[in-house]
């Protein structure tokens, strides 16, 4: 089988193990990455990317470890990280059903029911490569308008990504972010990334998370992205979620300001249409809920 040298001798040095075959894994915009076939039997994926954000990998190997911690959603174990690297165990994929949806919903709402000591966390991160700043703030209207809406509307129009009449719109959700935000709950356990992409169906009959942008949020967030760009048996996920752990009434109202992040993001990174997708969304809050 096909082995490549520069990228085997990498994870050989960092796992210790020797590595009998590599296969590109497509579909990473972000990061290369390579399948793994290792001595003893194992699989593996290695992420990479040349001239990496200085903690790229090391967050997101502190986000799957504490993930994981929760008992809920299944992350992949950390073989190994380094500053240019990272290498998880390879999840199998299979196909989505029904039963496991509904397996993924009751495991997410354990998964958040772990909380966090704070909204935020101890060390800014990162979601794709754009950074994520996560110094904590006592509330979440507080920390969501201080630490995820702002700071992207800012940098999306210095970009000329976003104009200044969508850029005023959004500001103007923010400032009336407790008039709809709902009622106050504790900083729950978050993905903080949680689109389909990062939500692997596993073939033995779990279903796993990836590439987390975790942090102490509200978890409406997480169910906001899913739904973002949608997600096999979305409905029967959300059913599933709502049963075990129950939503506070007018959850569907406040999906247009738990994605306006993600919308920010995209805006940032990519222009295009995202930044009025974005404003539409906070006009939406600022217009109320539909009769």
């Amino acid at each position: 089988m096909a082995r490549m040298a520069g990228t085997a001798a990498r994870a050989e040095a960092l796992l210790g193990t020797a590595v009998v075959s590599t296969t590109p894994v497509a579909g990473g915009d972000i990061c290369t990455a390579t399948r793994l076939r290792l001595t003893d039997g194992r699989g593996a994926i290695i992420k990479t990317r040349p001239q990496a954000p200085e903690g790229l990998f090391r967050r997101e190997a502190e986000g799957l470890r504490w993930l994981g911690e929760a008992g809920g959603v299944p992350t992949p174990e950390v073989l190994g990280v380094d500053d240019d690297c990272l290498v998880i165990a390879w999840i199998e994929p299979g196909k989505p059903s029904q039963e496991l949806a509904e397996q993924f919903g009751r495991a997410l709402a354990t998964t958040h029911a772990a909380g966090a000591p704070t909204f935020g966390a101890e060390r800014d991160g990162y979601i794709g490569v754009a950074p994520l700043p996560n110094r904590p703030l006592p509330t979440w209207e507080e920390f969501y308008a201080s630490r995820r809406v702002m700071p992207y509307v800012r940098a999306a129009v210095d970009r000329g990504h976003l104009t200044s009449d969508e850029a005023s719109t959004i500001e103007a959700a923010m400032r009336k972010i407790h008039s709809f935000s709902g009622p106050a709950e504790p900083p729950a356990r978050l993905h903080g990334d949680l689109w389909s992409g990062n939500v692997v169906w596993g073939a033995e009959g779990a279903v796993w998370v990836i590439d987390p942008a975790a942090h102490g949020g509200h978890r409406e967030t997480d169910l906001a992205m899913l739904a973002l760009f949608g997600a096999p048996h979305l409905q029967r996920i959300l059913e599933a979620y709502d049963e075990a752990a129950p939503l506070a009434e007018g959850w569907r109202d406040r999906v247009a300001l738990h994605q306006l992040h993600p919308l920010l993001v995209h805006t940032l990174l990519f222009g295009g249409s995202y930044g009025a997708r974005a404003a539409g969304a906070a006009q939406s809050l600022l217009d109320g809920p539909s009769t």
